[in-house]
């Protein structure tokens, strides 16, 4: 008995893995799945992240845009338990440059370890709703601007919905999706909301990307006043920095003009830290001060700041938090939403996987329904198919053998004629009284390979046939008497007309053998043709006439009781002409290329006989 078990074992343990790998399919009706390992150890990130919105960047090379609905919206996100549906938006589809930018709110990730989730498309026959894209950000997320929409570039993505007011249309081509080229000439207002409010010595997180065109003095990229209170994000020569109420940060090195680069502020238990690229960059001692009014980025418009000038360059990506942010979520973003050799490293997009419930396909729905009728074929139907496909059998190996026969003579022929062109000006250079010769066409093929592959060749036994003809003729002898008693003995050198017409009855007679040759069993290819339909039309009339027979005995005059007959009776005509169609297309083809190896044999001879009456003159 724990012998039997034992053996079992193995076969149980498969078929859990089968049941288990099937569960583990979040959704029938979405067919295909990819795998995304969000792996910050690979990327060195050690510190806390937390909940955070992953931009998953999608082409040609990773996604199949043919396979999912032409907006995206069959997208689904789901977390490695295969039951959690993570909330997501698309900032871009573009199904034309196949391209796309879609964010998803990953809980919890982990700092120094892979997160794996799940993504589920080509549901394209089902209306699927689609998640707002506030959703996709958690509670301490305040103001998000993609600079993405093109009727709006500051529509607010985050559930606060304080829409940017004055923004210009989209460039394409920023760093995500679509961003703005700002030239420091016109303020964009950020409106006053609850949801924007800054306590005084509040948490706050402010990050940005930017891309400076030219380096200027205090250039304001993001600025906020009340009364006597203001907070500024500055780019003074290369130089990001923080003013609290002319409190600046501490300064690092300057960047340089022309490349993007991740700008973050969080304020924290009453000190700013700023962060470029995701590494902590400048430090200031201050709290934040008591801020409830509107904001402006790329200008500060505030008579107080007449020292300050518009930033010149791009901006994307501007986000608020009422929350200090943790080092490992800012540097995570710099990464992950960034170009770098690291975004790469940090978000992997595995290949596809198929679902076993995918929807059959056309032709495996009319196989499905072929199979269905074929369960009320008649016998006489079946015998008939079974006829059918024997002529298909035999028509196609016969096919398959002719076309590398006629694949095989056409090499070999070329062979030939490429010798033939040597010898062709002068055929006594075959020398007819050494057969050896004959056969290497005087010596032109020295390999045997190359003989042994153009004595395939019609045109070479033709030519071998012509010359062993000269050969036999011209080791005739005639005799001379010069003295009674003695005799003597002549060579004839020359060939007479009659001589040279029954070489060519011979040439044509050896012609006439190649064509037989040729022509070989294409007759089974004629009889697919002719009888094919015949028999299929045989079947079908069979079936009709039995399937009327029952009905008239049961009295049962119904689609149902008719239909069934008369469609397994029709599969007979299927069948033949299943068996004609391809056998017909099959015939004419070859027939052309046999044609052409007739027509080359028969311009070979009359070349043949030219140049022999030409060099065996009588």
């Amino acid at each position: 008995m724990i012998k039997s078990l034992l053996k079992l074992l193995p076969l149980l343990l498969l078929a859990g893995s089968v049941l288990a790998a099937e569960s583990n399919w979040w959704n029938p009706a979405w067919t295909i799945r990819k795998k995304i390992d969000i792996d910050t150890k690979a990327v060195a990130i050690a510190e806390p992240i937390g909940t955070t919105a992953v931009l998953v960047r999608l082409h040609d090379g990773v996604f199949s845009f043919m396979s999912s609905k032409e907006d995206g919206s069959d997208l689904r996100f789901v977390a490695d338990d295969h039951k959690t549906v993570l909330k997501h938006h698309v900032e871009k589809w573009d199904s034309l440059l196949n391209e796309a930018y879609v964010w998803v709110q990953v809980p919890d990730l982990k700092p120094a370890a892979a997160t794996a989730i799940w993504l589920y498309y080509g549901n394209t026959t089902e209306a699927v709703a689609v998640d707002p894209a506030k959703e996709t950000y958690e509670a301490n997320t305040t103001l998000v601007y993609h600079f993405a929409d093109a009727a709006k570039a500051g529509t607010d993505s985050s559930t606060t919905g304080a829409n940017a007011e004055g923004t210009p249309p989209p460039a394409a081509g920023s760093l995500v999706a679509g961003g703005l080229r700002v030239f420091g000439q016109t303020a964009i207002k950020v409106p006053a909301n609850p949801a924007l409010e800054w306590a005084p010595g509040g948490a706050m997180t402010l990050s940005v990307w930017i891309k400076p065109s030219a380096l200027q003095p205090n250039a304001v990229i993001f600025s906020r006043r009340e009364g006597a209170n203001a907070f500024l994000l500055l780019l003074d020569n290369g130089i990001p920095l923080v003013e609290i109420n002319k409190q600046r940060s501490t300064a690092g090195a300057p960047l340089a003009p022309g490349a993007w680069h991740h700008v973050a502020a969080v304020a924290d238990a009453g000190s700013i830290t700023v962060y470029l690229d995701g590494k902590s960059y400048g430090a200031l001692s201050a709290a934040m001060p008591s801020l409830k009014g509107p904001a402006e980025i790329d200008k500060d418009t505030s008579p107080l700041a007449a020292t300050l000038t518009g930033f010149t360059g791009e901006v994307d990506e501007l986000q608020i938090a009422k929350t200090a942010r943790p080092a490992g979520f800012i540097r995570f973003a710099a990464v992950n939403q960034g170009t770098s050799a690291d975004a790469a490293k940090l978000l992997v997009v595995g290949s596809d996987e198929a679902s076993d419930h995918q929807e059959e396909s056309e032709i495996m729905k009319h196989v499905s329904l072929i199979t269905d009728i074929s369960k009320d074929l008649t016998f006489d139907g079946w015998v008939v198919i079974f006829l059918c496909a024997l002529l298909a059998i035999v028509g196609w190996i016969i096919a398959i053998g002719k076309i590398g026969y006629l694949n095989t003579i056409e090499k070999a022929s070329k062979e030939f004629m490429k010798r033939w062109e040597k010898i062709s000006s002068d055929l006594t250079a075959i020398d007819t009284e050494d057969t050896d010769s004959i056969k290497n066409i005087g010596g032109a093929v020295v390999n045997s390979k190359t003989q042994k592959l153009m004595r395939q060749s019609p045109l070479y036994q033709l030519y071998h046939l012509g010359s062993e003809e000269i050969s036999n003729r011209m080791r005739s002898f005639r005799k001379v008497t010069f003295n009674p008693g003695e005799k003597k003995e002549a060579k004839v050198m020359g060939l007479s007309g009659r001589s040279i017409q029954a070489i060519k009855a011979a040439l044509h007679g050896g012609m006439v053998r190649e064509v037989q040759k040729l022509n070989g069993k294409l007759v089974f290819l004629t009889i697919g043709i002719a009888g094919g339909p015949y028999l299929g039309l045989l079947g079908t009339v069979i079936g009709v006439m039995i399937t009327f027979a029952v009905i008239a005995k049961s009295g049962e005059v119904e689609v149902n009781s008719i239909a069934p007959g008369i469609a397994g009776a029709l599969l007979a005509t299927v069948a033949g002409l299943a068996v004609a169609i391809p056998a017909l297309f099959i015939y004419s083809y070859l027939s052309a290329r046999i044609k052409d190896v007739i027509s080359n044999m028969e311009t070979f001879i009359d070349e043949f006989i030219a140049k022999m009456a030409e060099h065996y003159k009588e």
